[in-house]
């Protein structure tokens, strides 16, 4: 049964790899479409509109972005080596892309473990100069957590499939997290390196009850100059691991590493609510 959607942390480490990509320009007629592999232990074909786009896409394999006209797509996801989509192993699932806008779609498991996709809207709209974007998103069948800065909770009660924006001044933090409703650091405190015009958004997949949380980061840079178009587009063929648009995977955390600082600008978005 087809269903339609409507598009709509990791700590110093990320300073460390230097995982920033450039951000490049791609016309208003359209949208950029990422794809995160968020299921554990489920290697997968990807197609898209009946063609095989990803062979072989393994779990946390982030693959774009892709720039693609705005309109309908229907993506399936099949056992590896299907001969073609007809069987799914999760899908059809229709993505409407509007022209302008970046996104990644997420294959990952519901808070109750069902596998799903979750479209994102990547937010690559203009920074303040002197401050970058962190986005923080829960796509792990794992419980809520909060985000702690000085200890005192900031972003409370974060859920899947939810995210949590912040706008912060460029520069190295402290951050730490905690089972919601808790002070007590599960993850960290830790630093966290903050660059000036960059989205960096955090994913956490996986499964707390098996044992194989992992977490994934995706960033974007070029946010500190007046889009022309689209922010972190490439176009061509939709590349595993492409070099535009590169993820950091963290084995064994809980959760989130997320970076705050007294201040910040934190919006906390439901997905259910837009």
């Amino acid at each position: 049964m087809r269903k339609t959607i409507t598009l709509g942390v990791v700590a110093g480490a990320i300073a460390a790899m230097g995982l920033i990509a450039p951000a490049q320009a791609a016309t208003s007629a359209n949208a950029q479409l990422s794809v995160l592999h968020g299921i554990p232990d489920t290697p997968v074909d990807v197609y898209v509109n009946g063609d095989l786009t990803l062979d072989d896409f393994e779990p946390g394999d982030l693959a774009g972005p892709l720039a693609l006209p705005a309109g309908d797509y229907s993506v399936a996801l099949t056992a590896p080596d299907a001969a073609d989509d007809s069987a799914p192993v999760l899908g059809p699932v229709t993505l409407t892309l509007a022209a302008g806008t970046n996104y990644t779609a997420v294959a990952h498991l519901t808070a109750d473990g069902s596998p799903t996709v979750t479209p994102f809207v990547n937010d690559t709209a203009t920074t303040a100069a002197g401050e970058g974007r962190l986005t923080v998103r829960h796509t792990a069948a794992a419980p809520a957590v909060d985000i702690l800065a000085g200890g005192t909770p900031v972003i409370e009660g974060l859920t899947n499939p939810n995210e949590a924006t912040l706008n912060l001044p460029a520069g190295t933090i402290s951050a730490a997290v905690a089972a919601a409703g808790t002070t007590d650091p599960v993850i960290g405190p830790a630093d966290v390196a903050i660059q000036e015009g960059t989205l960096t958004i955090v994913y956490a997949w996986g499964s707390l009850e098996d044992e194989n949380l992992n977490l994934a980061v995706q960033t974007i840079s070029g946010l500190h100059s007046a889009p022309d178009g689209v922010n972190s587009g490439t176009g061509g063929q939709l590349a595993q691991r492409d070099a535009t648009n590169q993820m950091l995977l963290i084995g064994g955390g809980i959760l989130l590493i997320a970076a705050i600082g007294a201040g910040s600008v934190v919006a906390v978005r439901s997905r259910s609510g837009r």
